[in-house]
């Protein structure tokens, strides 16, 4: 399927909305003390941001992979996004998997601290270059 222009910058500003509603999510839960929990909301929230960058490219990769990958060759290679964001979507998503996965995995308050953190630094960059692409399409 072939998206229009239009679509595209709706579908990324959707995908930036149900980001932020994750980070909002993960805060709630985060002040809930449920650690695990708040951590898989802000990788989410990272996921659906690079998600919400990738589809103004026309890029939408299926898998979670795909999108780490695609968002490391459009936006962070070519230097639209600061290599620390891709270290952040790396980490935030090894806790996630450990977090959701592991057997006797502890997740203490200042891990999820900082993966919301990252996450609201990472998505509030990501609304900036959108926002960014869009006026140069528009």
């Amino acid at each position: 399927m072939t998206l229009s222009v239009k679509d595209k910058i709706d579908l990324s500003r959707y995908r930036i909305e149900k980001a932020k509603k994750l980070l909002e999510d993960a805060s709630t839960l985060f002040d809930a003390s449920s650690y695990e929990s708040a951590i898989n909301r802000s990788y989410y929230a990272v996921l659906n941001a690079s998600r919400s960058l990738l589809i103004l490219r026309g890029i939408d990769p299926e898998t979670h992979e795909g999108i780490k990958t695609m968002l490391s060759k459009e936006f962070i290679r070519t230097g639209l996004l600061p290599k620390k964001f891709g270290e952040t979507f790396r980490s935030i998503q090894a806790r996630r998997i450990d977090s959701d996965y592991g057997d006797y995995v502890e997740i203490g308050s200042d891990e999820a601290a900082d993966s919301l953190k990252r996450a609201q630094h990472f998505v509030k960059k990501a609304e900036e270059i959108a926002n960014s692409i869009v006026r140069g399409l528009t």
